[in-house]
């Protein structure tokens, strides 16, 4: 595996610093022995809010220091408790006469660091309260719970009364209430990858792994893979078991634990927004990395029961750009589309010749489906030849509603076609050349200029000119051939098809960013296209 990096001990320490680029927070100048990140403008007659410990959750800890959040974060190596002295600087750091809360998640070495640091801060004179926070519920009620990504739900919560001002009594008292109302469980297809470190897997490509911890230790299951909406009802069935008060309202944090795409990361959002759980959700945090487990290829899912006082706090403002909230509805909004014009506006007309010529033309793009893409391959993104076989059937499944027997209204209306249905740029730029191009023949009834006077829109539209290795290689010559003959055209074609092989510089297009050995003696995918309709025509 690769991974971006510079030493191998310095990833933490060069993370915090990219991290700092906000103005808004700085760190301790013992940095990087020990690292604590702290907000600039903190005020210590607030009680403080301090958390912490291994790196690699990334932005948790200190990508939510910050008004209305923490107010100092302590990091340490990764997935490893940062140490004693490291803690300690932080509450000596931040703490005024108001006191500062410790929010520790439950692993040993956090336990044990935090909790010396705090017994060392109170002999120095300092109010120290501590809270231990355990939400994990997939190894059950019998066992000391890991602290997982609902722990920021005290952070957020806690660090909301302290910033209105709250005493350290009753910043404590509320963060263990949160605490006491939170519940996460997590799922992934993978485990995470060690950055600079070779990855082996536990689990097979046929299983995914339920209730796992932040730090890749073993979950409750190892599962059969299954399709996301199946997966997400076994992760809601879990959570709901553990939920002392099923029937109560909730927030729910939905953390991508750093390898899941955001694309799959909406989509599993779209399959809780399914279960039957989801109507008890009212605000929704996330989709996104909150506590990840450096590049984990899963997602937890965390929730906390509301009260209207939690509610409040919960919903306040925080500052750190990590913390994304809003409203959570179980059917999507919509807003009524605006009427599109039709996109064949023209009555239907018969022309015997024409519909013979144009249905071979729709039958010869999807035969060669397969043979451009294959081209396409070698010089492109390998979907040539799926977007004029698209344009090919359009044409074939439209062919009854055509103006057949009206050049200008069937350029036009292929145009349309084009435009609403046909993919790629391709699609696109046929539907400029064909939209156009009829309206230069509603003009002057020449086919040859209607069509050179629609290349010209595309020309400009799209930036290409004849030397830049596209389908206007091949285009332009055919066209300005047409008045001669459209066995001429098709030669100029194919000349101009040809010449695409030896085109091995260009500023223009995605041939631009290929190197001269994968262009040579390969004709362009679109200019291969155009030789082989034009000489399919010149053959009828």
């Amino acid at each position: 595996m690769k991974f971006f990096i510079n030493e191998v001990d310095q990833i933490v320490n060069e993370s915090i610093d990219g991290l700092l680029t906000n103005p808004r927070l700085a760190k301790l100048d013992s940095f990087p022995q020990v690292r604590v990140v702290v907000r600039k403008d903190w005020d210590k007659s607030k009680v403080a809010v301090i958390s912490g410990g291994g790196s690699g959750h990334e932005p948790a800890h200190a990508g939510f220091v910050g008004k209305g959040m923490l107010t100092a974060a302590i990091c340490g190596d990764i997935f490893a408790s940062p140490s004693v002295d490291a803690v300690l600087s932080a509450i000596l750091a931040v703490t005024g006469p108001a006191g500062c809360l410790l929010i520790i998640k439950n692993y040993t070495g956090d336990r044990l660091n935090f909790g010396l640091a705090a017994e060392q801060a109170r002999a120095l004179g300092y109010n120290v309260e501590t809270l231990i926070v355990g939400d994990d519920i997939a190894l059950g009620k019998e066992v000391h719970r890991r602290g997982l990504a609902g722990t920021l739900f005290v952070h957020k919560i806690a660090g909301q009364l302290a910033e209105e001002g709250g005493s350290l009594e009753a910043v404590t008292r509320i963060a263990h209430t949160v605490a006491g109302q939170i519940a996460s469980i997590g799922l992934s297809l993978s485990e995470y990858r060690q950055l600079g470190q070779e990855f082996h897997s536990r689990l097979q490509d046929d299983q995914v792994e339920l209730g796992l911890g932040i730090h890749g230790e073993p979950g409750i299951d190892v599962i059969p893979y299954e399709q996301a909406d199946k997966l997400m009802e076994i992760v809601v069935k879990k959570l709901q078991e553990s939920l002392p008060v099923p029937d109560s309202r909730y927030a729910l944090l939905f953390n991508n634990m750093g390898g899941v795409s955001p694309v799959e990361m909406g989509l599993l959002v779209n399959s809780f927004r399914k279960s039957t759980f989801a109507s008890q959700v009212d605000y929704l945090i996330g989709p996104s990395p909150m506590m990840s487990s450096i590049n984990m290829n899963g997602f937890s899912i965390s929730v906390l029961q509301l009260s209207d006082e939690l509610e409040r706090l919960l919903v306040s403002y925080a500052e750190p750009s990590a913390w994304q909230l809003h409203r959570f509805k179980i059917t999507p909004l919509t807003v009524e589309s605006p009427a599109l014009p039709p996109t064949i506006q023209y009555p239907v007309s018969s022309n015997a010749a024409v519909r013979s010529l144009i249905q071979g033309i729709g039958s010869l793009l999807v035969s060669i489906e397969t043979e451009i893409n294959t081209l396409d391959a070698k010089v492109g993104d390998g979907d040539a030849g799926s977007t004029f076989a698209l344009a090919g059937k359009l044409i074939l499944t439209h062919l009854d509603q055509l103006p057949l027997n009206e050049t200008d209204k069937l350029l036009t209306t292929i145009g349309r076609l084009m435009a609403r249905q046909a993919g790629g740029s391709s699609g696109v730029l046929l539907s400029i050349l064909f939209t156009a191009a009829g309206s230069a023949y509603a003009e002057e009834a020449d086919l040859g200029k209607a069509l050179s006077a629609g290349l010209q829109s595309v020309k400009h539209f799209g930036g290409a000119k004849v030397g830049d290795r596209t389908m206007i290689d091949a285009l332009e010559p055919a066209f300005a051939a047409l008045d001669i003959s459209v066995t001429q055209a098709a030669l100029q074609a194919r000349e101009g098809t040809e010449s695409t092989k030896r085109i091995l510089n260009t500023k223009f297009g995605r041939s631009s960013y290929l190197a001269e050995n994968t262009l040579r003696d390969i004709p362009d995918p679109g200019a291969e296209v155009i030789a082989r309709v034009f000489e399919y025509v010149a053959a009828q």
